[in-house]
């Protein structure tokens, strides 16, 4: 009957401990922070909230890039700082020109993609020594020609 005994009691303290483990783990898990959520479960970001002001000055210096901005206020409607940093507001200003007479058909957004550089391109080969291929990439002689158009303004 001991034996009955000792086993009875021996079981019932296995039983307590492996509960209390299983409980501690349990709260350990409870405390924790939630797992995030899927991806398709979050809320989309808009695209407006979040808008950073790229500047790309090509090459040229601030002084350089300040006379551009005095340009582009002067005729085509930049009403931006004159800060001397080309960001998004005076990009969709000298793309206005672009659309005008130089041949850029994309969109009024401010991005200096390869639509705006063939723009640019255009402009720099007729006025401004450019002499190399229309294929909307900023190389060494575009950035030359665009330092050249931004000391004669």
């Amino acid at each position: 009957m001991r034996t009955n005994i000792f086993s009875r009691t021996l079981l019932a303290a296995a039983t307590t401990v492996a509960l209390a483990a299983g409980s501690l783990a349990a709260a350990g898990t409870s405390f924790a922070a939630p797992a995030p959520a899927p991806a398709a479960a979050q809320p989309a970001a808009v695209s407006e909230a979040v808008t950073p002001q790229a500047v790309n000055n090509l090459g040229l210096s601030t002084s350089q890039a300040k006379k551009v901005q005095r340009w582009l206020k002067t005729y085509w409607n930049y009403r931006g700082s004159i800060d001397g940093k080309l960001g998004t507001n005076s990009w969709k200003a000298f793309q206005r020109c672009l659309k005008k007479y130089w041949g850029y058909t994309g969109p009024i957004d401010g991005v200096v993609g390869k639509g705006t550089i063939k723009g640019l391109q255009r402009l720099l080969k007729d006025s401004y020594g450019y002499r190399g291929a229309i294929d909307g990439i900023a190389g060494a002689g575009t950035k030359a020609a665009f330092k050249r158009f931004a000391n004669a303004h």
